[in-house]
């Protein structure tokens, strides 16, 4: 019998590139939990000690703000965003 690890994107979100790519993928769907999981996937794979240093968040306040189901505010994604390395940019619908 074949036994598998589970998934874990935080594995493969080892630059920056790479994490742009995520965020701005999961901004696409209409779904705010999607939007997230990815953040908080991106921020375990950046470490959350390190991240809430930067970010000028508590890590408990971080944990909190990234778990399922939650409804953090504007300036704490921008704060986390920014500690992260991302940014978000608007274009004109298509």
């Amino acid at each position: 019998m074949t036994k598998f690890l589970p998934f874990d994107a935080a594995d493969y979100l080892d630059d920056d590139e790479t994490i742009a790519h995520c965020i701005a993928a999961a901004l696409e769907d209409p779904n705010p939990e999607v939007f997230l999981m990815a953040v908080r996937d991106v921020a375990r794979a950046r470490a959350m000690t390190q991240l809430a240093r930067h970010s000028g968040l508590g890590r408990e306040s971080l944990y909190k703000a990234l778990s399922p189901g939650a409804k953090p505010r504007y300036d704490t994604m921008l704060k986390l965003l920014a500690a992260l390395g991302v940014k978000l940019n608007v274009v004109p619908a298509s």
